[in-house]
């Protein structure tokens, strides 16, 4: 998100129309759902993260548990491993 907002407000100034990038901020809202502010804070809680392989994760649960139902992946590429567990009966 940094990154691109710079961009953003790069291109605006470039372009001789900051104001533009101004008024960006207060439309925001209408097509995302929440104020850019609090989409901001948001994405810059995310950090720091750890990047964990999918066979971490099932190493961890496994032992705990949990059985997994379904995955899903983004193959190495950016976004979310997505993943659905159970957890089985004690014993």
């Amino acid at each position: 998100m940094m990154p691109r907002e710079a961009l953003t407000a790069a291109k605006s100034v470039v372009r001789g129309r900051p104001l533009d990038y101004v008024r960006g901020w207060t439309n925001y809202k209408g097509t995302r759902g929440m104020s850019r502010w609090h989409d901001l804070v948001d994405w810059v809680g995310g950090y720091p993260f750890e990047v964990a392989q999918p066979e971490q994760i099932l190493d961890f649960l496994r032992p705990r548990g949990f059985e997994l139902e379904r995955m899903k992946t983004c193959g190495g590429g950016l976004g979310c491993n997505q993943f659905v567990f159970t957890r089985r009966p004690p014993a």
